[in-house]
């Protein structure tokens, strides 16, 4: 299963909507990805700002698909790949 960038963005949008309790509109994402750091992700929340690293973006996922598509998958059954786009590939 391939999960594209516009669902990474929402599965993480969703996660930090969760834990801070607000809603997933009131969340913004951008997702990179550098040689030296990996894949990161800026979060903008109620006027702040924090960085996502790849361990907390999987996290975010799994929590999605398990909601969405009620897929149980595991930390090492996700890898994030970079083509066109970040998606993340996930072994069912």
């Amino acid at each position: 299963m391939v999960i594209t960038m516009d669902e990474i963005v929402n599965a993480i949008c969703l996660h930090i909507a969760e834990r801070k309790q607000i809603k997933p509109t009131d969340v913004q994402v951008e997702l990179s990805w550098d040689e030296d750091t990996g894949y990161s992700a800026e979060v903008w929340a109620q006027g702040r700002s924090q960085y996502l690293i790849e361990s907390n973006m999987i996290e975010a996922i799994l929590r999605y698909v398990h909601q969405e598509y009620n897929i149980r998958a595991y930390r090492e059954d996700v890898t994030l790949e970079l083509d066109e786009e970040i998606t993340a590939r996930i072994r069912t």
